[in-house]
């Protein structure tokens, strides 16, 4: 009988990765929005002909890196999805957030009460949903915005 395998630990997410039609365009965008800083020695580049084809990011705060991929279709196919969701602190932590996107001109949804907590979304150039989700809980009281244009499928 064969002795059963404990799993090794996880030590994490490694890195987040988002399809993107223009990758400087992109970059442009995640500087502004979240001081997200490029890793040069990072970048990926194709080695039959030296091409670029992702930028690695750091943003302080995330716990793992971001890669932009240049991957025109996927961008395309992924439009309006939230592959990321981000714990803030609270309510108030949001509405700092929304006076910053809202100076720097970033599309981003109003506060919309969530299921357990508050949400916030942001749109990037490609139409990826980065949510803002708090870790300060309400009450039952509180009723999910479910018809919200931000939070639909």
């Amino acid at each position: 009988m064969a002795r059963e395998l404990t799993r090794p630990s996880l030590l994490g997410i490694h890195h987040i990765k988002l399809a993107v039609s223009d990758l400087d365009r992109s970059l442009r965008f995640y500087e502004t929005f979240l001081g997200a800083k490029r890793i040069p020695d990072a970048d990926h580049r194709r080695a039959a002909d030296g091409s670029l084809y992702a930028y690695i990011l750091e943003v302080v705060g995330l716990g793992s890196l971001l890669e932009l991929r240049l991957n025109v279709a996927q961008a395309q196919n992924n439009r309006r999805f939230d592959p990321v969701t981000l714990a803030v602190k609270d309510r108030q932590a949001l509405e700092i957030w929304d006076q910053i996107l809202t100076q720097k001109n970033i599309r981003h949804s109003p506060i919309i009460t969530a299921l357990r907590g508050w949400l916030m979304v942001v749109e990037d150039p490609d139409e990826n949903r980065v949510r803002f989700y708090t870790l300060e809980k309400h009450g039952p009281e509180l009723r999910p915005d479910e018809d919200n244009e931000w939070i639909g499928s």
